[in-house]
This record gives structure tokens, sequence and C-alpha cells, in this order.
């Protein structure tokens, strides 16, 4: 049994399935990672014409692909695998924790409405907590860590320096674990966990971790939320 699968488990048998739910809706800041507020980047990226891309991991895709299917400028936002092969980038196999990869999510963005620095800014703040090391919540493993694969030099630069920003600002009680390494490939997940969170905010193990960081997002980030979901289904992005 996979880490998740096990975690997912013991989640819903303490949760008692439906009441999760319940719970949730008194006390939504019981959330697996709280939300941080935290200074946008002091140094961004450059404001380009073409649709961009960032690959970000940070626990369970499922929770950051909702974020930021929420994140005005967002074209599209996949769920998939970065840092293995092609060969083992299938759930059950990156499930193991051996395979190098880590659940990621592509974000496909518009730079005129929504810089990378931003994107940053919302994962480091509301999508998860950038001091776990190789875990998110209930969820354990280097499938699990926190992550920035860069495409680019300039945005190899802008993390780094944001990274840097915000452990001299003390904004954590820890310091950030995120690796920031060069994007070799992402590769999309099954056709099932896209828009997961969308398809089933009932589910207890979305509602107690996942709705609250759409909630943060909403509450922390008015500006950039928007209220109906960009979902893979029905995404036209062009590169």
């Amino acid at each position: 049994m996979s880490p998740r699968r096990f975690s997912r488990l013991s989640f819903c048998a303490a949760a008692i399935g439906a009441l999760a739910v319940a719970a949730f809706a008194v006390a939504p800041s019981l959330a697996a990672e709280d939300a941080v507020i935290i200074p946008a980047p002091a140094a961004d990226a450059q404001a380009a014409g073409a649709i961009q891309t960032a690959v970000l991991a940070g626990g369970c895709f499922w929770g950051v692909q909702g974020v930021f299917q929420h994140t005005a400028g967002v074209i599209n936002a996949v769920s998939g695998y970065a840092g293995g092969t092609k060969a083992t980038a299938d759930y059950n196999t990156v499930s193991s924790g051996t395979t190098g990869h880590a659940e990621s999510v592509e974000i496909k963005f518009d730079p005129k409405k929504i810089s990378y620095g931003k994107i940053l800014q919302i994962y480091f703040s509301v999508a998860h907590d950038p001091t776990q090391l190789n875990r998110q919540g209930p969820d354990s493993g280097t499938q699990y860590r926190s992550a920035i694969f860069t495409t680019n030099d300039e945005q190899k630069k802008v993390a780094e320096a944001y990274i840097a920003q915000l452990n001299a600002a003390k904004v954590y009680k820890k310091p950030i674990v995120t690796k920031i390494g060069p994007l070799e490939a992402f590769y999309p997940a099954e056709a099932y966990h896209q828009d997961y969170l969308t398809l089933h905010p009932t589910q207890p193990y979305i509602a107690y971790n996942d709705i609250p960081k759409v909630e943060n997002l909403k509450k922390i980030f008015a500006e950039n939320y928007i209220e109906k979901p960009t979902l893979v289904s029905n995404a036209k992005v062009t590169n």
C-alpha cells in the first residue's frame, strides 16, 4: 500500500467519513497546512507576450492544481509527475517513493495577467508548507516534496532570490526546504487525477486538506482569485 493510500485510509477512519466535512465547515483552520501571509518577491521575471510555463511540486497535486485553477491568468494547470523518467511516470510506481518523481503541477500562465513571482508567492503562501521535508500534511515520501522545476535561467534566479528573501525575513518558523532544479520533463498524471478537487469537493481528504487552500487564496489573494475554476477538461492551450 502506498504512503498516500495509507494516509488516506487512516485519515478517513479518524475523521469518520462525512464527519470530516462537517468538521471542516465548523473549523477550517484545522487544515493540514495553514496559509502564511508573505511579502511579494523583490525580484520578478520580466513580462513577456507568450504563454509561459511553471512546474511546481508541493505535496498531493490535487490541492496544488485546485489552487492554481482558481488563479486569474492561469490558462491551464495539469497534475502530473516531474523529476523521474517516463518509464516510471505512473501513479502506482510514483507512490513507491523510489522513482525520483514528485507529484507536480504544470501551470500555463499569461505573463501579462500574472507574473512568475506572483505564482511563487501563491505557491509559498497558500498552496503548501515549504518547510516540510519530503512530506505535506498527512502524506509522507519524496514524491510529496516541495520542489520548483525551472524552465529557464530567469525562473531559477527569481526562485532562488525569493527563497533567500523569505528566509531572511523569517516569515516561517523553520527554514524553507524547497529544492530548485531544471525541468527535464513533465508527464501528465492519469485522467482520474485531473480536476479532482472540483469533481470531489466533499471527499474527506479534499474537504480537510485542500478546500481550505482555495479559501485562503480567495481571502489572501482576492485580486488574483477567480470563482470559476479553469479545468483541464475545458482548457485550450497553445504553446
